[in-house]
């Protein structure tokens, strides 16, 4: 579904002031909060029309370019890997990311997470008997997290032993039933009170409430099923991802002996570029010219994240215009870990001009100046 205009949304004109578009909000903010029985949807839409039309340059790009103009893409008008559920994901670290989701296939990796860490791991009883989830930062540079990059992690941490596969059992024997519990996993203590004796139910200290023990231990990891050990695992970072994400690699957190391992969480960090900024599927940049080339017009060599482009500057062009250079942005972040592909959907990269005024001048520059002001006529050379 196509996204309404901001100025709609907001029941504002495009002429609206600062002020009226901060009262608009308010009042479209209270009337639609989810907490007064609102839709949190509407709420939601509200709120990112405020965002853009709040700030000058947002809004200049936006009432240039539209959408495109302000780091809306596909993927936040209804895509499964959606951009517009910014907000915290992980409950413990109080970051802030994207909502995305993923399958990785071969290599384990499975979601970036949603709305809240490990939302959607499985049960409580499906945790107790798994291996510990670990979390690891990784730092890329501006580049790979626009087309994606592959990488590997060198990890210190608890893994399967691989003497006795995680059984605890010397290879050549087999696991008896506990005799202490007779293989329920559990003894039964009874406690004296003034209300009488009360039964207590719980884990048989011999086994650990697995209800068998080994004939004979693991000679390697002492009956433990797992040490420690340097692991190198390999990881996909998709097209698109911004700083901030976290990726989770299912089951390549630590071993537990006879269970699946824990998870391993992984915060992406992006370096900031010299040049470039983003926001969202868009990137930013600034190029300078002279005041003699923004009045006759100009060709300029333009960095972008493909490498340097011509970029046609028209006459009279003014300090501060913005012109779109579409295609050139972000990816829109795309599942599966399919790596980058230029057919797939780019935001656009943004220029700004900023036109330089000389300070320094000799006498015969400041005279062809001052000829050129007279000849501006009534309104002056550059109207």
């Amino acid at each position: 579904m196509a996204k309404r205009d901001y100025y709609e949304v907001l029941g504002v004109g495009k002429s609206a002031s600062a002020d009226e578009i901060k009262k608009a909000y308010r009042r479209l903010a209270v009337e639609h909060h989810p907490d007064r029985g609102g839709a949190e949807e509407k709420f939601k839409e509200v709120n990112e029309a405020y965002e853009v039309l709040k700030d000058s340059s947002k809004r200049q790009r936006y009432d240039q370019f539209g959408h495109a103009g302000v780091g809306t893409s596909a993927a936040s008008e209804g895509s499964p890997f959606g951009f517009g559920g910014f907000g915290p994901f992980d409950s413990a670290q109080g970051k802030q990311g994207q909502e995305f989701h993923f399958d990785f296939g071969d290599l384990g990796l499975g979601d970036i997470l949603g709305s809240f860490f490990g939302g959607s791991t499985g049960s409580a009883d499906r945790r107790r008997n798994r291996g510990r989830d670990m979390e690891t930062d990784v730092e890329i540079s501006f580049e790979q997290a626009v087309f994606g990059t592959k990488t590997e992690l060198n990890l210190n941490m608890e893994n399967t032993c691989e003497h006795c596969k995680g059984t605890t059992v010397e290879p050549g024997y087999e696991l008896k039933t506990c005799e202490t519990c007779k293989g329920s996993g559990q003894v039964t203590n009874v406690m004296r009170t003034i209300f009488g004796n009360i039964q207590q139910a719980a884990p048989c200290p011999s086994c650990k409430g697995k209800g068998k023990i080994p004939e004979k231990s693991c000679t390697v990891c002492g009956g433990k099923g797992t040490h420690r050990q340097r692991q190198t695992i390999k990881l996909k970072v998709p097209a698109g991802i911004d700083d901030g994400a976290t990726i989770r690699l299912r089951e390549h957190g630590e071993a537990i002996a006879d269970g699946p391992k824990g998870d391993l969480y992984i915060n992406i960090r992006v370096k900031p570029h010299k040049q470039f900024t983003r926001e969202g599927d868009l990137i930013l940049s600034n190029e300078h010219i002279s005041m003699v080339d923004a009045a006759l017009g100009t060709e300029i060599d333009v960095e972008t994240a493909d490498g340097k482009i011509k970029m046609n500057v028209p006459a009279g062009t003014n300090s501060g215009t913005d012109f779109k250079l579409s295609g050139h942005g972000v990816p829109h972040l795309q599942g599966s870990g399919r790596p980058f592909d230029k057919a797939q959907g780019r935001g656009a990269h943004i220029v700004t001009i900023l036109v330089d005024t000389p300070t320094k001048l000799s006498a015969e520059q400041k005279q062809l100046l001052e000829q050129l002001k007279n000849t501006g006529g009534k309104h002056g050379l550059w109207h």
